[in-house]
């Protein structure tokens, strides 16, 4: 019986070490798959025929060999054993882990690998002019999502207009400062809902404030927003810059300088940068491309005059387009040629024609 019971003991040990093996075997295989997937070009993702319709959107499986667990490691051989649709390690994410997540979709290069895009409070509203239009944040949550899926590093810049607009209430029985950090936590509110929207498309979200509300929200710290990025988390910014006399375009054009971002891009409600006013004059041109220095001796409306010296001193060209029309912020955010470019130099941020014939750089 004693015999017998050490067998069976013996069995079960060789049994679990069988299983680790195979466990092991099994990401090392797909971290193989994905090496050799790189040298031939093929492409960080992958996507199996055989796979259903509807993607899997950011489904994340990891084997961490420092827990070393039974459950981690039956979860790696799991996900290894199923059919092989989009296996990939994230760019800048640790060895130890294995993501499944969508592939990227068919469609030309990208331009810019990380971005910050500005939207204003008054977008949000949609047509009710006050509150949050859910329909205008899906839909602005969902382009994000895509873009962020499909490789782009997005930052998110939110106002508060569509609730209290501090500039707007001074005098009012408020001093300027007081009215300002009201708007502040108006951004704040937007940046939660975005948050929600965009990770109810399947895409991890950070919101950080520029003053500490640790229930809510991560104070903002340069080093952990660029970590965030670069695992393929988007990171929406609250608070504007945490001072008041300044604006949210102000606090988009500070982050995106902190964080490194190659552009950034505008959302509003009118197509770009006119020559004068659309609503009042029909034949109103649309400027393709304009210079710092032209935006600024025309007194062109595209951000506050500090946002532009701000963008203009760290060569970060601004985009402005139209936030209504439907993919324009993928668009965008992959580099393509939407709405107006204010850059240093129009020919060195020149982008991929796209449709619509719009005036010369001036």
């Amino acid at each position: 019986a004693a015999s017998n019971a050490r067998r069976q003991a013996d069995n079960g040990h060789n049994g679990r070490r069988a299983r680790s093996r195979r466990a092991l075997f099994d990401v090392s295989h797909v971290r193989s798959l994905e090496r050799t997937r790189r040298s031939r070009g093929v492409g960080v993702m992958a996507a199996s025929a055989c796979a259903p319709t509807a993607p899997l959107l950011g489904a994340r499986i990891t084997a961490n060999r420092h827990y070393g667990g039974r459950t981690s490691r039956c979860a790696a051989r799991t996900a290894a054993a199923r059919v092989p649709r989009a296996i990939a390690v994230r760019a800048g994410e640790s060895d130890e882990d294995v993501a499944i997540d969508r592939p990227d979709g068919p469609g030309p290069p990208k331009k810019w690998t990380r971005v910050m895009l500005k939207v204003s409070g008054e977008a949000l509203a949609g047509e009710g002019g006050f509150g949050i239009d859910h329909e205008v944040v899906r839909n602005i949550a969902r382009e994000v999502a895509e873009a962020a899926l499909g490789g782009v590093q997005v930052a998110v810049v939110v106002g508060g207009g569509n609730f209290f607009r501090g500039a707007s209430h001074e005098g009012k029985g408020l001093d300027r400062a007081s009215a300002d950090y009201m708007g502040m936590l108006a951004t704040v509110m937007n940046a939660i809902s975005m948050q929600a929207a965009v990770e109810s498309h399947g895409v991890p979200t950070r919101v950080m404030t520029a003053f500490s509300m640790p229930e809510v929200a991560e104070p903002y710290v340069r080093r952990r927003a660029i970590r965030h990025l670069e695992k393929g988390r988007v990171v929406i910014f609250g608070a504007g810059t945490g001072n008041p006399f300044f604006t949210t375009d102000t606090g988009a054009a500070l982050r995106a300088a902190e964080i490194n971002a190659q552009c950034v891009l505008k959302a509003t409600m009118v197509d770009g940068v006119y020559d004068s006013d659309p609503k009042r004059d029909p034949d109103a041109k649309l400027y393709e491309s304009l210079t710092y220095e032209t935006v600024q001796r025309l007194g062109l409306g595209v951000m506050d005059l500090t946002a532009i010296t701000l963008c203009q001193e760290n060569d970060i060209p601004v985009v402005v387009f139209n936030l209504n029309k439907q993919g324009n912020i993928a668009s965008a955010l992959r580099g393509n040629k939407v709405g107006t470019c204010v850059s240093s130099d129009v020919e060195k941020f020149e982008r991929a024609d796209e449709e619509v014939p719009q005036k010369k750089g001036v």
